[in-house]
């Protein structure tokens, strides 16, 4: 018997070859007693390993191998709580003092720290004398010190265990034999050969003295071991696994305790406090019977499981945003909770949606519940300093995000390390569409012409499909914090990361979830800061301007300004004019609008949660749409059912109604619902459905349900997969869309305003949203450095408002300049020249302004600007003041095509014209149609239309079985393309490049919402020339 207790990992990034869970299988497959994953300077890996030792019932050891400065080798193992305490804290040191990715230990960082840590010292062959060595870790380490001992097959092994046997007695320490595996199994030497290349910048030939030099760096079988190393040192691996009894299982979270004003004699009754008083603001009028039971049978529930704590933490960030006038607002299963509304965290109404607090908080889950707060995402930075000054970066760190290698990025980094020439790289890495499977890789190389079985493309796909999934770095979660009572370090490693004054754990968000620790996601949302700004915009039109009448002469403050249920508002969205709302912008959601023709608030919960792969792989979305145009009728259900889906007319479209119908229909318990919730996930993907099936179907059965139905059912529930869409989400973000649609409905300058500002977020580029309020007869003034600011802002056009283009749409114009040409600006500039003087600027930061015709109030156009800034006498000390004298010579005025190639190049937009506009009467378009021109073709199934457009986006939803949708653009607006799967690979390189794309198809309307179903594509973008309009493409 044996226990390997130095294993490396993929988690020692880009040096070990196995993933953690790979060990512990091979390990329980050898037999081996137990096995150890000890990463250098990291544990991002250990909760992989214990998830997998769980399951396998193998004892697992926790540790870190770190190299000292003076080079020093070892392997710490924490064999108990204290221990892992001590390592965390111990690791989180060495991170810290360095830069990200890097730490930095030496002999003195033990002393005193390290008093219930086991250390194994891997002596190096080459040293001559280890006796100082010896001498610093005998100290720091009385009584559990040992001498790791590996012998590699060199020839000189022998000679190497001698002189470790005599260091041994002369020091009286044991010896422990050790792999100090980098891999589970011999054959991943050439991934680890590729790695280690990877790891130091250069091809695999150029480093050949660096590599490991045999593949026996793995876990070998007993009998090996056994013929490798003395019985003694194999042995006492067994002793060190007796002395440990710790598991990452036996870690506890502790709630941070300060939230409590010292006048409360404990945190639940400060909750308490402070949900009473929520309540009667939430309803002046009296709070509700059913109401107040709701938050009784809440609060005593998170008594009963002590987490006041956590609901007084997220109430006090959101306490603090809004006293900072940052807009925010809870979502996702928090939305269950009328607590959380009491306490401001949410804004959904229990009494207007179904609330189901067991998918919040659950007594059979035993685990913390997880609220994500929305907070605009330009002040997000705020509430994260805000956090880490009351918590102290000692307290309080961001979770990680774990970087794995796609296909793409294992392709260069594999490419470059096998030493292929740079532009094959790319040109292989760029066959491939984010849709390929790794399968699919020797295909897409053969039709660029190279051959699939060469020996080095052979090498490089077996390669790349062995890294893809591996993890490349650790970085940042979005915004999920932990926060803890004590030290987190003594939790998990904290480390920094490549944003100044940010750390973060070694550990992912699924980690903190596997073990149950507090999460708070402090998100960052884009429509907040769109919703916030539009608003500020239209206040300050009406304080510059007075407006008499209409909506800008008493605009609303504040969203609680905005008033509900607007017909107004529903009108425009059944029109399916939701171009930049909130959530219901895409393609199919704008198809889906004047489908399902929204009139309240809940009719936008549905519409937001039905457009989901969830209820379009179960069939739910027909049924709900033909009951609700009347149709289809809806079925008789029992009343236990009919309770769960009447409001969405029988047909379940929320996760939630998932979890109410097992419950009703099959008698499971809410613990029992909220695991089938969970395991959905694995249903796409095959596993786990019939152990459910087996007891929805006889729960149902034994309730009297007839074994159609209770199929039925099953299938409807399979098919929400991982996608299913919770009803509080939904609920959440429905408050979002009727806001901004509001907004868009009756303030429509200050909407696309606001969303110019708020960039990058959303669905469309700048381009396409001024498009979109040109369409809506909005004026938008160009950039100006006599008027414009920083940001867009409104303008008086006649009575009404209009967008003046900000400073901050010129790419590589900084707002250090921008401030800087402000604060000059007290009065206009009166020549390039004069402009150049006050401000001060650079000439980089001058021709930038000039290439995107900023100085058009001051110069005839963009050749002029750049000729005034090449006129260097004007520039002299003696001259400045001087007015420039008249030249006989003039440039020339540039052509349009000209000008919209330096706007496209500039700000990524143009106001001057359509691209199409140019094109239109050239022989290659004249036979296509313009999109304003499609509602009124004959709907002739022998009809086929060309159109063309320039790429707007691009989609393959995972729900779509391959369809790909491409929305196009042209002078009159959007013209949405169907492409089915069968001339997805016919047409791909049109799909995948396209700039500038001719469509034929035939003419499909439903509804009002057009589109063009496809059966030929023609790359046109040559036409184009040096215009780059971008695309967003989804996945």
């Amino acid at each position: 018997m044996f226990a390997e207790l130095c294993c490396t990992s993929n988690f020692t990034f880009l040096t070990g070859a196995s993933h953690p869970e790979e060990y512990v299988i091979r390990a329980h497959a050898l037999g081996y007693a137990g096995i150890g994953l000890t990463d250098e300077a990291s544990v991002s890996g250990a909760v992989r390993a214990h998830l997998a030792a769980k399951s396998m019932n193998i004892p697992l050891v926790h540790g870190s191998r770190l190299r000292l400065d003076d080079h020093i080798e070892v392997t710490l193992l924490a064999p108990n709580r204290l221990g892992w305490g001590e390592l965390g804290q111990l690791i989180s040191l060495a991170r810290r003092r360095s830069v990200k990715g890097g730490y930095q230990l030496t002999r003195r960082d033990f002393i005193g720290q390290t008093e219930h840590i086991l250390c194994l010292w891997h002596p190096n062959p080459q040293a001559l004398d280890w006796t100082t060595q010896l001498e610093s870790l005998s100290y720091a380490f009385r009584g559990r010190l040992w001498i790791g001992a590996h012998l590699p097959e060199s020839g000189q092994q022998a000679n190497l265990a001698e002189r470790i046997d005599l260091t041994a007695f002369e020091w009286n320490l044991p010896v422990v034999a050790t792999q100090r595996p980098l891999m589970h199994i011999r054959k991943r030497l050439k991934l680890q050969h590729t790695m280690t290349a990877i790891r130091l910048c250069a091809p695999i030939v150029e480093v050949a003295d660096q590599l490991e030099r045999s593949s026996e760096r793995t876990l070998m079988d007993c009998q090996s071991l056994s013929q490798r190393y003395p019985k003694p040192w194999l042995h006492e691996s067994l002793n060190i696994l007796d002395r440990f009894n710790f598991s990452l299982g036996d870690l506890r979270y502790e709630y941070p305790q300060e939230i409590c004003p010292p006048q409360y004699p404990n945190e639940h009754k400060f909750l308490e406090s402070l949900v009473t008083d929520g309540s009667q603001q939430r309803w002046p009028q009296g709070v509700p019977t059913e109401i107040i039971q709701l938050i009784k049978k809440e609060l005593s529930l998170i008594q009963e499981m002590d987490y006041a704590c956590y609901f007084l933490t997220v109430h006090d960030i959101v306490a603090y945003a809004r006293s900072q006038g940052i807009l925010c607002q809870g979502r996702g299963s928090a939305a269950n909770s009328v607590v959380c509304y009491c306490l401001f965290i949410t804004e959904v109404d229990p009494s207007r949606v179904s609330v189901l607090f067991e998918r919040f908080v659950s007594k059979e889950r035993n685990e913390p519940p997880d609220i994500d707060v929305d907070f605009e995402h330009h002040r997000r930075d705020e509430v994260i300093q805000y956090i880490y000054k009351k918590y102290s970066k000692e307290r309080a760190a961001l979770a990680a995000a774990v970087i794995t290698y796609k296909k793409r990025s294992a392709i260069r980094d594999v490419g470059k390390a096998l030493n292929l020439p740079l532009d094959l790289i790319e040109a292989l890495a760029g066959s491939l569409a984010w849709w390929d499977k790794k399968e699919a890789m020797l295909d897409r190389f053969a039709e660029l012409g190279i051959d699939p079985q060469g020996p080095q493309i052979r090498l490089l796909s077996e390669l790349v499909t062995e890294i893809l999934g591996f993890p490349r770095h650790l970085t940042q979660h979005v915004g999920g914090f932990v926060i803890s009572r004590g030290p987190l370090s003594e939790l998990c490693p904290v480390e920094n990361t490549a944003m100044q004054d940010r750390t973060c754990l070694q550990w992912d968000k699924n980690d903190i979830d596997a073990l149950g620790l507090l999460k708070v996601d402090v998100l960052a949302l884009g429509m907040l800061t769109a919703i916030r700004g539009s608003l500020e915009l239209a206040q300050h039109y009406q304080q510059s301007y007075r407006p008499s009448q209409g909506i800008y002469h008493d605009p609303p403050l504040s969203i609680a300004d905005i008033p509900p249920e607007d017909s107004e508002v529903y009108d425009m969205l059944c029109e399916g004019d939701a171009i930049g709302v909130f959530q219901v912008e895409s393609r199919a959601q704008l198809a889906m609008l004047p489908r399902l023709k929204p009139r309240t608030y809940y009719d936008l919960v549905v519409e937001v949660a039905i457009v989901r792969p969830g209820p379009i792989q179960g069939d739910m979305v027909h049924p709900y749409l033909r009951r609700r145009d009347g149709t289809e009728p809806k079925e008789e259900q029992p009343k236990e059912i009919s309770q769960v889906l009447d409001r969405t007319l029988g047909v379940p479209i929320f996760q939630e109604q998932v979890i109410q119908l097992v419950m009703v229909a099959a008698g499971f318990s809410a613990g029992e619902a909220d695991a089938l919730r969970r395991a959905m996930a694995t249903w796409k993907t095959g596993h786990g459905l019939s152990h459910f099936r087996e007891k929805i179907v006889n729960g149902m059965h034994f309730r009297g349900y007839s074994l159609e139905f209770a199929e039925r059912l099953c299938h409807q529930i399979e098919g929400f997969g991982k996608y299913g869409f919770p009803e509080s989400h939904a609920a959440s973000f429905a408050l979002l869309v009727y806001l901004s649609a509001w907004i868009k409905c009756h303030m429509p300058a200050a909407f696309y305003c606001g969303l110019l500002n708020a960039q990058p977020m959303g669905f469309y580029t700048p381009s396409q949203l001024l498009q979109d309020a040109h369409r809506h007869n909005i004026e938008i003034r160009p950039i100006d450095v006599n008027t414009s600011e920083w940001l867009s802002t409104l303008e008086n056009a006649e009575g009404f408002p209009c967008i003046r283009l900000g400073l901050h749409l010129i790419k590589g114009f900084k707002i250090e300049a921008a401030r800087k040409l402000i604060q000059t600006r007290n009065h206009p500039f009166r020549s390039l020249n004069d402009f150049r003087i006050r401000t001060g600027l650079p000439t980089p930061d001058l021709e930038t302004l000039a290439s995107a015709n900023a100085f058009r109030a001051l110069t005839n156009n963009r050749f002029d600007s750049f000729w005034q800034l090449g006129n260097q006498e004007s520039q002299l000390p003696l001259f400045q003041q001087v007015a420039p004298a008249e030249h006989n010579f003039k440039p020339r005025v540039p052509e349009l095509g000209e000008t919209l190639v330096a706007d496209y190049r500039t700000t990524g937009l143009s106001l001057e014209a359509h691209p199409l506009s140019l094109l239109r009467q050239k022989s290659e378009f004249y036979t296509c149609r313009r999109s304003s021109e499609l509602k009124r073709l004959p709907r002739n199934q022998s009809l086929r239309v060309w159109v063309v457009g320039i790429v707007a986006t691009r989609q393959r939803p995972g729900s779509a079985s391959g369809t790909v949708f491409i929305t196009l653009e042209d002078e009159d607006g959007q013209i949405n393309c169907v492409i089915w799967p069968a001339l997805v690979e016919k047409f791909r390189h049109q799909i995948l490049a396209s700039r500038l794309l001719k469509v034929r198809g035939k003419v499909q309307e439903s509804h009002g919402v057009i589109h063009i179903i496809a059966d030929t594509l023609k790359d046109v973008s040559q036409w184009l020339g040096e215009l780059t309009p971008s695309s967003r493409d989804f996945h």
